[in-house]
């Protein structure tokens, strides 16, 4: 048995473990260890290269949408090249009665468009005037409705669920799902009036920072965590660990043990920091407070099959866009569709196309039990037609199955989120993160990352000033 001592230990090398890392090592002496039970780095996040395609097997895109990963980019831009998605990005389509429809970019073309009923048109106008919601678990859909309609929900707000929970609007609820829209409404009556007033507003220097420009990088997404693993310090991993387990050591801190090729380590820590999907935690902390792990625990999550799929030459309508959407009412197993290789160069070769088609979700789990084979039947039989293509003939086809894609924040919520918190205070230098809490997109996982890191430095400062 092998037995070290480290200030901080990190459960999990997703982008969240990652960044966290990258922090810590920043600050030279600061000892740590990254634990992760697969054999590679980066979680979800990886991508691949075949036949001339470069292709996402997780996440397909990131919006620089909060201040530090902004600034993460800018320290590592000699080790890893930020792309900006180009002007495509800024239309998508919406299904419609079998028809596209870009989704509106202004007030005019919202009059104009028919993915929208008259009513909602004109009843919009009225938004401004409305009274902010006193209902602090009201979902996304009853607000949605409150505010805008029942069309904005079903051809706007819906699809867009879709793209990035894979979820259910009705399930959500927006102070925790879309806390800066509660927010928005909350703090200033309402979207419309609220977003022109926030434009307004002085900013930080910081939040200048703050694009929201979809990204990728050079290498896809996979660039990204490779860069921050390096920086990192890969002599900080350990991969392949099995059954990883913390236990309080006297209250001065951890012991973490965890097995690797056979052998069993030891690992005594000030503090440890999980990273790791909510429904794993159970299993990893060997606490008394079992009610409070359970709240903690408890995520539903919306399971999603990606497909890639690559063409090395295109023969179809015009993939001029983001990609397209379909909402629930359609009835249709496809989520979406990205256009990659209208987004950012060099994913497929010149003339041709890769498309990353979504199925599955909150509402639709059972896809996840058919066959690659019956998988890629539906696509087939869909494709054709949603893209005008005269037959079904890729080069590439890459299935990729996650039951438990994204974490789908509800009423639980609430509970989940006091409950870390109070088993950080029962067993101080625990922090619980992972995008089990404080949101699920890149932007939010790289914002805590640094977060955390930045925690246990300040505690290890306090501690050495205490010393001295």
């Amino acid at each position: 048995m092998n037995q070290t001592k480290k200030e901080t230990v990190i459960i999990g090398a997703g982008i969240t473990g990652l960044t966290t890392a990258y922090y810590l090592n920043k600050k030279k002496d600061h000892s740590f260890i990254v634990l992760e039970k697969s054999d590679h780095i980066g979680g979800v996040i990886r991508t691949g290269r075949e036949r001339g395609f470069l292709y996402e097997e997780g996440p397909n895109t990131g919006v620089i949408g909060t201040p530090e990963i902004a600034s993460l980019f800018e320290e590592i831009q000699d080790n890893c090249r930020v792309l900006e998605a180009n002007k495509n990005v800024s239309k998508r389509h919406i299904l419609k009665n079998k028809q596209w429809h870009s989704l509106p970019s202004g007030p005019l073309k919202g009059l104009t468009t028919p993915l929208f009923s008259l009513k909602d048109k004109f009843g919009i106008l009225g938004e401004p005037f409305r009274k902010p919601g006193s209902n602090p678990d009201e979902s996304l859909a009853e607000l949605v409705v409150r505010r805008m309609g029942k069309s904005f929900l079903d051809y706007a707000i819906d699809p867009f669920i879709l793209g990035v929970y894979a979820g259910d609007p009705a399930y959500l609820i927006t102070k925790y799902a879309f806390p800066k829209l509660y927010n928005l409404e909350q703090n200033y009556g309402s979207f419309i009036g609220g977003a022109i007033k926030k434009n307004f507003e002085k900013k930080q220097e910081h939040d200048k920072k703050v694009t929201r420009k979809v990204f990728s990088t050079e290498d896809g997404l996979g660039g990204l965590t490779n860069t921050l693993y390096k920086l990192a310090g890969n002599k900080h991993f350990a991969l392949e660990c099995k059954d990883i387990n913390i236990t309080p050591n006297d209250h001065t801190g951890f012991r973490i043990t965890f097995k690797q090729k056979n052998t069993t380590h030891v690992v005594v820590a000030k503090n440890v920091i999980t990273t790791v999907p909510a429904y794993e935690l159970n299993n990893i902390l060997n606490f008394d407070e079992k009610d409070l792990l359970e709240k903690v625990s408890k995520v539903r999550y919306g399971p999603v099959i990606q497909a890639a799929i690559g063409f090395r030459k295109w023969q179809g309508r015009s993939l001029d866009a983001f990609g397209g959407l379909i909402p629930s009412r359609e009835n249709l197993p496809i989520l979406g569709i990205l256009f990659m290789s209208s987004l950012f160069r060099n994913r497929a070769p010149l003339g041709g196309a890769l498309l990353s088609v979504f199925l599955g979700g909150i509402r639709n789990p059972d896809v996840l039990e058919k066959s690659d084979a019956e998988i890629i039947a539906i696509i087939k039989e869909m494709l054709p037609s949603l893209l005008k293509t005269e037959s079904f003939n890729p080069d590439l086809i890459k299935i990729m199955r996650y039951k438990n894609a994204i974490p789908q924040y509800g009423l639980d919520s609430k509970d989940r989120f006091y409950a870390t918190e109070k088993l950080s205070e029962c067993y101080p230098g625990l922090h619980i993160g992972g995008n089990l809490r404080d949101g699920i997109g890149m932007a939010d996982r790289v914002k805590q990352g640094k977060y955390l890191a930045d925690s246990v430095n300040s505690k290890k400062n306090i501690h050495e000033k205490q010393s001295f």
